[in-house]
């Protein structure tokens, strides 16, 4: 993506349901809305950044944008697995991301332990290239401290 950071913002709502439960991995999903509007030029995959629910704090996360093929969706999504623990679920309030950086190209497995053994392997990646200078920065981006009342895409 031409356009790093890319900067959006939109309401939680459910998902698939398969995050938590079957991966053990929740993930927060962005309305049909904001992903819509992501760049024409954005590649599915899995890409690394910065991300805060409400005007709560900012923590490293990935976020995966496409087909998902394993489970072989009709519907591209954009999945945000925040790396911190949450008390409870936040559906409808509103996500902030700065997606700094791509990680891969997003691809099938052959089974759900080799998927979860790869995102587990994005994460880890993730949070040592969230931790050089370039990108430690954008924690503290303008984007985070602005009022969170509307949705919006942009860079």
């Amino acid at each position: 993506m031409r356009h790093l950071p890319y900067f959006c913002r939109g309401q939680v709502v459910r998902g698939f349901g398969r995050g938590s439960k079957q991966l053990g991995i929740p993930t927060a999903n962005f309305p049909e809305q904001v992903v819509d509007n992501l760049p024409a030029d954005v590649s599915t995959g899995i890409y690394y950044g910065w991300a805060s629910v409400g005007s709560g704090d900012v923590h490293k996360m990935v976020v995966s944008i496409g087909w998902n093929p394993y489970y072989k969706n009709t519907k591209k999504s954009m999945e945000t697995h925040i790396m911190h623990t949450f008390k409870e679920d936040f559906y409808g309030e509103i996500l902030n991301v700065a997606i700094v950086g791509y990680l891969r190209p997003e691809k099938n497995f052959d089974s759900l332990e080799s998927l979860i053994s790869a995102i587990q392997g994005d994460i880890e990646e993730a949070k040592k290239r969230l931790d050089l200078p370039e990108h430690l920065k954008l924690k503290e981006h303008d984007f985070f401290q602005v009022p969170k009342s509307k949705i919006m895409n942009g860079h």
